[in-house]
């Protein structure tokens, strides 16, 4: 059993179903700009940079207005995804019980990411927290810059939990044990697998059983 003292957490898909949120919220934003319909294959194809940079890629000449819109809409259609996956509250209340450190490294914006963890109630979970950038993909400084303020912790003693491939990429660069999370529905095992994550878990109770049994408690004050 790998020894865990430090949890890393991805937000979209992994903490909660909020990518059919991101798809019609941009969907909603973009279209009337560009005057033309875009596809869900479209918008997935420009992630890994944040809102932001998907904004500058699908609607270079209304960046600003587009930018303020998508923010409008995914926080007026958050009833979309009004709560995280069941399980992952329990989970956040436990480890905090645990005193145990846990962080979120996202490539959502700063903004977008602060409206779905307030809508959640889970914002005071993390210790640490970074987000994306329009300029492109930031997981691997994101990831670094949250070890930075744990030393004393090895990075075989940290995991990632996200879904999408690009996360575990990211993982192997830093070096870090990834923790595919392959529970909601629009996961994609079949692009994770032949990645070889280091563990992949379809079911988020069998992550939750496996973590609390991996999880050395530590304090914060290392």
């Amino acid at each position: 059993m790998q020894t865990i003292k430090l949890v890393i957490f991805d937000l979209d898909g992994t903490l909660a179903n909020t990518l059919p949120l991101c798809i019609q919220a941009f969907r909603q934003s973009v279209e009337p700009l560009i005057n033309r319909s875009i596809t869900d294959s479209e918008i997935i194809a420009t992630f890994g940079p944040s809102e932001e940079g998907t904004i500058k890629q699908l609607a270079p000449d209304y960046y600003d207005r587009g930018v303020a819109d998508y923010l409008s809409l995914y926080e007026n259609l958050h009833e979309m995804c009004p709560e995280p996956f069941e399980g992952i509250r329990d989970l956040l209340e436990w480890l905090n019980e645990k005193k145990f450190p846990i962080a979120l490294v996202t490539g959502k914006g700063l903004y977008s990411t602060e409206i779905s963890l307030k809508r959640f109630g889970i914002r005071h979970f993390f210790q640490h927290i970074e987000t994306g950038s329009s300029v492109g993909p930031r997981k691997v400084d994101g990831i670094k810059a949250v070890m930075s303020h744990y030393p004393n912790i090895k990075t075989e003693e940290v995991i990632y939990v996200g879904d999408a491939p690009s996360d575990i990429e990211a993982c192997k660069i830093v070096g870090i044990p990834i923790v595919a999370a392959a529970w909601a529905e629009t996961a994609e095992p079949k692009k994770l697998i032949p990645l070889a994550p280091e563990h992949i878990f379809f079911h988020l109770e069998d992550f939750v059983y496996w973590l609390k049994n991996g999880i050395t408690t530590i304090s914060l004050n290392h």
